[in-house]
């Protein structure tokens, strides 16, 4: 598994290389965003890790850059640990983001939560429908109106887990846990925004995705 780590903190690239070397994972690493952009560009990672405060871009930014290249699952890493923050990042295209100080166990966590939904069996079922949207389970390729709409790994897990529960009811802190793989009490606000994005993007009429006041989400489908 081949990692690339953009961070510019000498005293961190070395802990985590050398860390992320013991679980025998490749480590690439860039101190600054023109040089993570560049090594998105030519190399085939299988996650990046990337600091939001770097010396000649916002982290942000080259997450969206590194989006518009490849699918690829970012986890940001910060010291910016408010909600405003967590939502940009997640936003822009990341999958996860953790808040320095961070304990190395969690980060292997969020690894290993990410490995399993990417190597999770799809389903028997190659493709799935519902009104004008068309779910390609072989290759998570999504349209909307015979239009490819361009999903995040996040809100691609997040569709299929309402999509394979349909008409049950979840609370914002069990599909938290069930779809990002974590326990987050506080941090429950970003299943709405992701709520949001999808409806945007698939369902623009809420016909399907649901708000169930006081308790959650459903995926409703009607006989």
């Amino acid at each position: 598994m081949a990692v690339l780590l953009v961070e510019d903190e000498p005293g961190l690239v070395e802990f985590l290389t050398l860390e992320l070397e013991l679980q025998e994972l490749i480590v690439n690493v860039a101190t600054d965003g023109q040089t993570a952009l560049e090594l998105a560009r030519t190399n085939p990672y299988d996650l990046v890790l990337l600091d939001v405060n770097l010396p000649d871009m916002s982290g942000f930014d080259v997450c969206k850059g590194i989006r518009e290249l490849t699918a690829v699952p970012i986890i940001m890493l910060t010291a910016r640990g408010e909600v405003a923050d967590r939502v940009q990042g997640l936003d822009a295209g990341a999958d996860d983001y953790l808040v320095k100080p961070f304990a190395i166990e969690e980060l292997f966590a969020r690894i290993r939560a990410l490995r399993r939904r990417q190597s999770a069996p799809s389903n028997s079922e190659p493709t799935i429908y519902f009104g004008e949207v068309m779910v390609h389970l072989d290759t998570h390729r999504v349209t909307y109106q015979s239009q490819e709409v361009e999903l995040t790994a996040r809100e691609y897990d997040l569709l299929l887990y309402l999509l394979r529960h349909p008409n049950e009811t979840w609370s914002r802190q069990t599909l938290l846990e069930r779809v990002w793989g974590f326990h987050a009490v506080g941090d429950t606000n970003v299943v709405d925004v992701y709520i949001g994005y999808l409806r945007q993007k698939v369902d623009p009429d809420k016909a399907f995705i649901k708000t169930v006041r006081g308790q959650g989400y459903r995926f409703e489908v009607r006989a």
